[in-house]
C-alpha cells in the first residue's frame, strides 16, 4: 500500500476544525492525517491534541499557505510516497481518496484534484477548483464548472477524467518526491496561485495533472481570507504577474504589457463600481511586481531550461466570457485546449 499524508495546513481556524477534522480522518483511514500548524494564537493545537488519531506538525511561525506548507512538509520528507494538501474548511466523502490514487498508476501524472463542490450549496462546484483548473492564453485561470465568477450547477456534465494545467490547492494530491525535487510552493506568493505555479512549473518539465470526478470534496470556500476582500484582489492581481514573469514561454514584454493593461482596465472597473481599495490594491500589486522582477526573473532563466508544453486554452476567457457569451466551460471551442 502506498504511503499517503493528508496534511491540513491550519491558522487559527477552530471552527473548521471542530466541524470538519473527525469527517476527514473517519473517511481517510488507514491513511495518516497530520494537522500542520501554522502558529495559531486560538485554541487550535489545545482542539487537536484531543483529537485521537491525528499527528501535529508545527510550524515555528505563519508563512501563508506556500511557505506553510513547504516547512510542514519538510518535517515529513522522506516518510511518504504521496501527500494530499487539504484545506481545513473541507469535508470530504467517503472512500474520497482510492479513485485519487488509482490515476495516480500513471507514472507521468504529478498530481490530481477530486470534484471540489461548495459546501453551502452542495449542488454547484465551488469557486476555488471546481472539476479542474486551466489558464488561457492571457494567464487568466479557469475551472471546469467556473469561469470568472460564474459558478456552475454539477449535473454530471464534468465527470470525465481529463488533463488540466493546475489541481486546486483546496484538495490536491501530489508526489511527495516531485513536490520537494521543485522546492514546494514559491513562498513569495504567500497564498492564492502557488498551486497553479507549481503545477506549471512541474508541467513545464512534462509532468501531467488531473481532475477525477468520481471523487468528491465539499469546500466552504473563503474560510481563510473572504473572497470579496482587499488583499485577496491584492494577492490574486499580484501573483498573476508573478506567474507569468516566472513561465511564460513566449515573448516577456508583450505578455506583461498587455496583462497590466487589462488589470487597468479591472482596477478602473472598480473605481465605476464604487470600490476605490480594490482599485489601490491593483495598483500596488503592479508596484510589487516591479520591486520583484529581476528575482522572478532569475527563476524564470532557469524554468526556461524546461521543454515541454503545459495543459493550456490559447483563446481568451475575457472575449468569451464578456462578447460571446460563453460563461460555461462546456460552451468555450475545446479545440483551443491543448494537451
Amino acid at each position: 500500500m502506498s504511503k499517503l499524508a493528508v496534511v491540513i495546513l491550519n491558522y487559527n481556524g477552530l471552527e473548521h476544525l471542530k466541524k470538519h477534522l473527525k469527517n476527514v480522518l473517519a473517511h481517510s483511514a488507514p491513511y495518516d492525517v497530520i494537522l500542520a500548524d501554522n502558529c495559531s494564537t486560538d485554541q487550535s493545537l489545545e482542539y487537536a491534541k484531543t483529537i485521537e488519531g491525528l499527528k501535529i506538525i508545527r510550524n515555528p511561525k505563519n508563512s501563508g499557505f506556500a511557505g506553510g506548507y513547504n516547512e510542514a512538509l519538510e518535517q515529513i520528507r522522506g516518510q511518504y510516497d504521496f501527500y494530499i494538501l487539504l484545506n481545513s474548511d473541507v469535508e470530504v466523502s467517503q472512500a474520497w481518496i482510492t479513485p485519487l490514487l488509482d490515476a495516480m498508476k500513471d507514472e507521468k501524472i504529478a498530481g490530481c484534484q477530486p470534484k471540489v463542490k461548495s459546501l453551502t450549496s452542495p449542488s454547484k462546484f465551488e469557486h476555488a477548483g471546481a472539476c479542474g483548473g486551466f489558464i488561457d492564453s492571457n494567464y487568466y485561470p479557469f475551472c471546469r464548472g467556473r469561469i470568472l465568477d460564474h459558478v456552475e450547477e454539477d449535473i454530471g456534465q464534468y465527470d470525465s477524467e481529463t488533463y488540466v494545467t493546475w489541481t486546486s490547492g483546496a484538495a490536491m494530491l501530489i508526489r511527495a518526491e516531485l513536490y520537494h525535487n521543485a522546492n514546494g510552493f514559491d513562498s513569495t506568493f504567500f497564498a492564492h496561485m502557488e498551486e497553479i505555479d507549481l503545477c506549471i512549473r512541474l508541467g513545464h518539465q512534462g509532468y501531467k495533472f488531473k481532475v477525477v470526478p468520481s471523487s468528491e470534496v465539499f469546500h466552504l470556500g473563503g474560510g481563510t481570507l473572504p473572497y470579496l476582500s482587499a488583499q485577496k484582489v491584492y494577492l490574486n492581481f499580484r501573483n498573476n504577474l508573478f506567474l507569468i514573469v516566472k513561465n511564460h514561454k513566449g515573448p516577456l514584454l508583450p505578455m506583461l504589457i498587455k496583462r497590466m493593461t487589462l488589470d487597468g482596465i479591472a482596477a478602473y472597473k472598480f473605481l465605476l463600481e464604487g470600490k476605490p481599495m480594490f482599485f489601490w490594491k491593483v495598483f500596488l500589486a503592479h508596484m510589487a511586481l516591479y520591486r520583484n522582477f529581476r528575482r522572478m526573473y532569475k527563476q524564470r532563466l532557469f524554468l526556461m531550461k524546461d521543454k515541454s508544453e503545459i495543459v493550456k486554452y490559447n483563446g481568451s476567457i475575457l472575449v468569451g466570457y464578456f462578447i460571446e457569451g460563453r460563461k460555461t466551460y462546456s460552451k468555450i471551442n475545446k479545440r483551443q485546449i491543448k494537451t
